[in-house]
C-alpha cells in the first residue's frame, strides 16, 4: 500500500483508488456471505425456538451499509429487529438471552452442515450487547468478522425521506440511562444518513478513517471513536463544499484542522429531531451544554459520539498538527493546500440557545416554545461563544 504521507495533494484520488476502495471480488463474496447470515436470521434461527419470536427485519450497518468499508475491513453489523422487543428497556433487559439463542442455533445449523460457510463464534459472556463472530468459504480468502445486535423496533418501515415521530424521541430519552445505549435502533437512520451521498464524499471517508487507522497503529492508545471522525468529515463536507466534486487534500485539511481544533467542536444536525417539540428541545439543550467536542449522532440524540477520554482526542490533535506539514498537503509549487472555511458548530439558523448563556440554562424554569417562537429566538439571542467561554 502506498504511503499516505508522502503522497502530493494533487494525487490523493489516485492514492484512494489504488489502495482505499475495496476489491470489487471480495465485496461480491463478502456480500454473499451476509446474504446467507440474513436469510438465516429472517427464515431459519427462531423457528425450533421455544422462545415465541420472529423477526422483523435484518438491517446491514456499519461501514459496509454506509458504502464506506476500507479495502481489507470487512467488518459487517447485522441490527436483527425483533417483535418480543416492546420498549428499549426491553431490549437492554432481554437481549442477552435472544444473542445466546441465535449463538445456539448457529451452532446448531454448522453442526448439521445446513451452511456452506465455517463460523466461529467469539462471545460467550453473560448477558452480551452483540453476538461476534468469524465467517468463511471456500471462496474467502480471509475470515470476515460480523456482529449480530437483537434490537427494538422503534421506528417501524423505514421509507425514503423518513422523518420519526417525536415521540419516539421522547420515549427514547425516557428510557436512556446512557447516551447512545439504543443507537442500534436507528441503523436505518445513520446508514441513509450516509448512503445517499456523493461518491466523492465517501471516498474522503475512506481516506480519513486510513489516516485514524495509521494514527492508531502508531499510538497503540485509546483514540476518539471513529465514527465521530466520519460525522466530522460529513459536516466539514456540508459547511465548506457541499459540491459533488471538491478538492480531496482541502476537505482532508479541513477535517484535521477540526481535530486540532476539538476542544471547541459542538456538531449537530436537525435532519432526524429537531427542537420543535418541547421535551425534545430540552433535552437537546442540555446535551448541547456538555464538555466539548460534542458531535451529537444524527439518528440518535442520547449519543455524543465524540464523548470519552479528553486525552484521546489531545494525542489524536497532536498527531493531527504532524499531518498538516506532510506533503500530502502540499500543492505542486509547495504551498500549502488552504482548508475550507468551516466553523466548529452549525451556523446560527440552527441552534435556538445563545452560547453565550450555556452556564445560565441549567437553572431557568421549562417551558415549551412555538415553533414560530423559536425561529425567533434563533434570529435574536445566537452569538458565536468567546475564546474563554
Amino acid at each position: 500500500m502506498g504511503t499516505l504521507r508522502y503522497t502530493q495533494a494533487s494525487n490523493l484520488d489516485k492514492f484512494i483508488e489504488n489502495n482505499l476502495l475495496p476489491d470489487t471480488t471480495f465485496r461480491k463474496l463478502v456480500k454473499e456471505a451476509i446474504d446467507v447470515i440474513c436469510t438465516f436470521l429472517k427464515e431459519r434461527c427462531f423457528r425450533q425456538s421455544c422462545l415465541p419470536v420472529r423477526v422483523l427485519k435484518v438491517v446491514k450497518g456499519g461501514s459496509s451499509g454506509k458504502g464506506t468499508a476500507l479495502r481489507g475491513r470487512s467488518d459487517a453489523d447485522l441490527v436483527v429487529f425483533l417483535s418480543h422487543f416492546t420498549s428499549f428497556h426491553e431490549q437492554l433487559e432481554r437481549r442477552g438471552m435472544f444473542i445466546e439463542e441465535i449463538r445456539k442455533q448457529l451452532e446448531a445449523c454448522q453442526r448439521e452442515k445446513v451452511f456452506k460457510v465455517k463460523f466461529e463464534v467469539h462471545s460467550r459472556w453473560q448477558n452480551p450487547r452483540v453476538l461476534s463472530f468469524s465467517l468463511s468459504s471456500q471462496y474467502l480468502n480471509q475470515w470476515v468478522d460480523f456482529d449480530v445486535l437483537p434490537a427494538f423496533d422503534a421506528l417501524g418501515q423505514v421509507t425514503r425521506g423518513y422523518r420519526p415521530d417525536p415521540q419516539i424521541y421522547v420515549q427514547l430519552i425516557s428510557e436512556s440511562f446512557q447516551g447512545g445505549e439504543f443507537s442500534t435502533c436507528f441503523t436505518e437512520l445513520q446508514r441513509d444518513f450516509l448512503k445517499q451521498r456523493p461518491p466523492k464524499l465517501k471516498s474522503l471517508i475512506r481516506l480519513v478513517k486510513h489516516w485514524y487507522q495509521l494514527c492508531k497503529e502508531k499510538l497503540g492508545k485509546p483514540l476518539p471513536p471513529q465514527y465521530a471522525l466520519e460525522l466530522l468529515t460529513v459536516y466539514a463536507w456540508e459547511n465548506g463544499s457541499n459540491e459533488t466534486y471538491f478538492n480531496t487534500a482541502q476537505g482532508f485539511r479541513t477535517v484535521l484542522e477540526l481535530v486540532v481544533d476539538y476542544k471547541q467542536l459542538c456538531i449537530y444536525w436537525t435532519q432526524y429531531y429537531n427542537f420543535e417539540n418541547s421535551t425534545v428541545c430540552k433535552y437537546l439543550i442540555n446535551k448541547l451544554q456538555e464538555p466539548r467536542p460534542v458531535i451529537l449522532d444524527p439518528a440518535d440524540p442520547t449519543g455524543n459520539v465524540a464523548d470519552g477520554d479528553p486525552e484521546s482526542w489531545l494525542r489524536l490533535a497532536r498527531e493531527a498538527c504532524d499531518w498538516l506539514t506532510y506533503p500530502c498537503f502540499e500543492n505542486s509549487n509547495w504551498s500549502p493546500v488552504k482548508c475550507w472555511n468551516v466553523p466548529v458548530r452549525p451556523p446560527p439558523s440552527c441552534c435556538p440557545f445563545p452560547s453565550t448563556s450555556c452556564t445560565q440554562l441549567g437553572t431557568w424554569s421549562w417551558r415549551p416554545f412555538s415553533p414560530k417562537q423559536v425561529r425567533l429566538y434563533i434570529l435574536l439571542s445566537f452569538w458565536p461563544q468567546s475564546e474563554g467561554s
